[in-house]
């Protein structure tokens, strides 16, 4: 909310315009009815995680699989899955979703060409300016990563197959038969679960009273 790249407001003005719209205090009250002021930045930020909290991917094979039904996934699935930590895979795409939690070199054992990197993309060097964050990058979240082409931050390659195959030179110094990739693809697949349905609400009109955006304020002075 407070993010100069995204929305760039401010809590007070968060609880200003929350406050001119009955409707919003209402869903405040309501939401929050043991508080003095339930309409605060606090009770915004926790009424957005709540939302998020809700998307929830479920259903994938994989997880119907660790619950006990060894049916779920294929054979070749499993045969990835053991690949995919023999590997060292799982080092880094560890955890409920198969990563995302962690930063981690991009191309250890060899560096990627413009193709996949491009040219002065370092990585998280360019916010710390520390060596030890040269070519470092987020390890994605492998949850759904069969729908989310294409892949890699630069958005370089579009088969999954291929990506697994750039990883496996590049970060673990391991040639992969082509098998070998097709289990891990398999296996990736597994990972694939029914997606969160989301319905919109019709959301309250703003009033005289709201604030504007700061954009708008900024265009209001210039005006003058």
């Amino acid at each position: 909310m407070q993010a100069a790249v995204e929305i760039n407001n401010t809590p007070d003005q968060v609880v200003a315009t929350l406050n001119s719209v009955e409707a919003y205090c209402q869903h405040f009250v309501d939401a929050f009815p043991d508080e003095a002021e339930p309409v605060c930045f606090a009770n915004f930020s926790t009424a957005i995680a709540a939302s998020e909290e809700t998307l929830v991917i479920c259903g994938a094979a994989f997880d119907c699989w660790m619950t006990g039904d060894e049916a779920a996934l294929s054979v070749d699935q499993k045969r990835g899955l053991a690949l995919f930590i023999d590997a060292g895979c799982a080092s880094c795409h560890s955890g409920v979703n198969f990563g995302g939690r962690d930063h981690h070199p991009f191309g250890v054992v060899e560096r990627l060409g413009a193709n996949v990197v491009p040219e002065g993309d370092r990585g998280r060097f360019a916010v710390m300016e520390t060596a030890s964050d040269d070519y470092v990058f987020r390890a994605a979240p492998l949850r759904n990563v069969a729908l989310t082409p294409p892949y890699f931050h630069s958005g370089a390659v579009r088969s999954l197959p291929e990506a697994v195959d750039i990883m496996a030179n590049a970060q673990l110094d391991t040639e992969i038969a082509e098998a070998d990739i097709v289990a891990i693809f398999a296996c990736l697949n597994g990972l694939l679960g029914e997606q969160p349905r989301v319905e919109h609400p019709v959301l309250p009109r703003r009033t005289e009273a709201t604030p504007l955006p700061n954009p708008f304020d900024d265009l209001t002075e210039q005006s003058r």
